[in-house]
């Protein structure tokens, strides 16, 4: 049977592979040529260089985002669907949703997430300067919930066996040995969902803290920023 044409698509999928078994530093136009079988240069027919391949591996996995977005929905439920979505093309491709968080993407798969998002937090009541702010802060958390998740930083991730409740010194740490145990388990999915959840309570309750709306607490309007200066 005849082998399968070089193209852009088979080029992207060997990376894609690549990057999830070995990860990104292991990308190189040579590694790539080898596990297709065929001589480097051709793959320059294909795809210019390096990063344009990088990029190229972004937006593939960006362009397998599933949005069911409701516009008819609250938009909190919008909000939980969308950072869902994401978790869910970075839960099939952890090592090259890293990529996605790490370049500039500005073509319509790379675009198309910045769109729903804001346009969602707009309708929310949310204005410009504060619907930038509330993607940049969504963007933090689920890029550290994905370096944990996939290894990269250990920080509040289970314990190593070295640390385990019986290692800890209980008169220096004693509320670190009283929560070991907890702190020695982790459902990532569970505590993204809570992240999520967090989050969206308190953007909940700073648009009804804003100047003119209604008081989260009392239900009176909230004094202007001048007033309060």
């Amino acid at each position: 049977m005849p082998s399968e044409p070089l193209s852009k698509k088979r080029i992207v999928t060997a990376a894609i592979g690549l990057i999830e078994r070995e990860g990104a530093d292991a990308i190189s136009m040579r590694r790539i040529a080898a596990d297709l079988g065929v001589g480097v240069m051709s793959l320059y027919n294909h795809v210019p260089n390096k990063d344009a391949l990088l990029s190229e591996v972004a937006e593939a996995v960006l362009s397998e985002i599933e949005f069911t977005d409701d516009p008819g929905a609250e938009w909190t439920e919008r909000v939980r669907i969308q950072a869902r979505a994401f978790r869910q093309i970075a839960h099939h491709y952890p090592r090259s949703t890293m990529l996605v968080v790490s370049r500039q993407l500005h073509s319509n798969a790379g675009l198309l997430p910045v769109e729903r998002a804001l346009a969602t937090l707009r309708s929310a009541g949310f204005d410009g300067p504060e619907a930038v702010k509330v993607l940049r802060m969504f963007i933090a958390f689920i890029v550290g919930s994905l370096l944990r998740e996939v290894g990269v930083t250990p920080s509040f991730a289970p314990l190593p066996a070295r640390m385990r409740a019986e290692r800890v010194d209980a008169e220096l740490f004693p509320t670190v040995a009283s929560l070991a145990p907890l702190l020695d388990s982790c459902d990532p999915e569970e505590e993204f969902d809570f992240g999520v959840e967090l989050m969206i309570q308190a953007m909940a309750v700073h648009r009804k803290r804003a100047p003119g709306a209604p008081d989260a607490l009392s239900g009176a309007a909230a004094p202007s920023p001048e007033r309060l200066s």
